[in-house]
């Protein structure tokens, strides 16, 4: 593999033991393993210098391999995505390193563009997304909703409904944000995550970026209009292949 220095390398973690839908990243979607769906679309991003896979496992690195997709090899006992992207980090130099997680294929330029804009202030170390949350996932736990202060740093992300509305007289006026799991990091905070064990807070929602508010570490909040689906049932399988599908007719 390169060790090229590029500014904003976008990293893939391939994990084949997912699970909550096991082998998602090789499933098929519209004809095509979705990993590729995903892959595509980071590269169609402009925002990114470069992207690479990280696999958890052979299977998928011969799949990366067939397909001439750039891809890393990383032990299957990393504990999450982030972990993963550090381990990337040992052999890829960047400054910044964007985590798109391997169950995104609708994935948009702007995206990238909304996660990086943080950075212009040299004091931001990490940013991640959040977009208006729909009605039907308000309550949905698979949804992830997060809470941020007034300067966009993020105060908790849960499974749970926050904030929670105490006026249903006003509950038309609530707004509440689902959170899109992609992250950026500089360097040295992605090292900083990497030697941190796993929270009490994290294990608990198994929300990896508990961790970092434990300890400390802020993650930045940008706005998107752009919603995804992360791919996690196979309902949200069936979602994304018919809206893959009907993008290619």
């Amino acid at each position: 593999m390169t060790s090229t220095h590029v500014r904003v390398l976008g990293v893939i973690p391939a994990r084949l033991a997912s699970t909550r839908l096991p082998r998602k990243v090789l499933r098929a979607v519209a004809g095509r393993p979705l990993l590729a769906w995903v892959y595509d679309a980071a590269k169609a991003c402009p925002g990114l210098d470069d992207v690479v896979i990280a696999a958890d496992s052979p299977e998928v690195q011969q799949v990366c391999r067939e397909n001439g997709w750039p891809c890393i090899l990383t032990s299957p006992d990393l504990p999450s995505g982030t972990d993963r992207l550090f381990a990337v980090s040992q052999q890829r130099h960047a400054e910044i390193y964007v985590n798109v997680q391997g169950d995104e294929p609708l994935l948009h330029p702007q995206h990238i563009t909304a996660i990086l804009a943080p950075f212009a202030d040299p004091h931001v170390e990490v940013t991640t997304l959040k977009v208006r949350c729909t009605p039907e996932n308000i309550t949905n736990p698979n949804a992830v909703k997060v809470v941020t202060a007034a300067d966009g740093r993020a105060l908790y992300f849960s499974r749970a409904t926050i904030p929670y509305n105490r006026d249903p007289a006003q509950a038309a006026s609530a707004i509440y944000w689902k959170h899109l799991g992609l992250y950026a990091y500089r360097r040295a905070a992605l090292a900083r995550f990497a030697a941190l064990v796993p929270s009490e807070l994290e294990l608990t929602e198994r929300l990896e970026q508990l961790r970092l508010l434990e300890n400390g570490i802020a993650l930045y909040v940008a706005e998107t209009p752009h919603d995804t689906i992360g791919v996690d049932t196979e309902e949200d399988l069936l979602r994304v292949e018919h809206l893959l599908s009907n993008r290619r007719t």
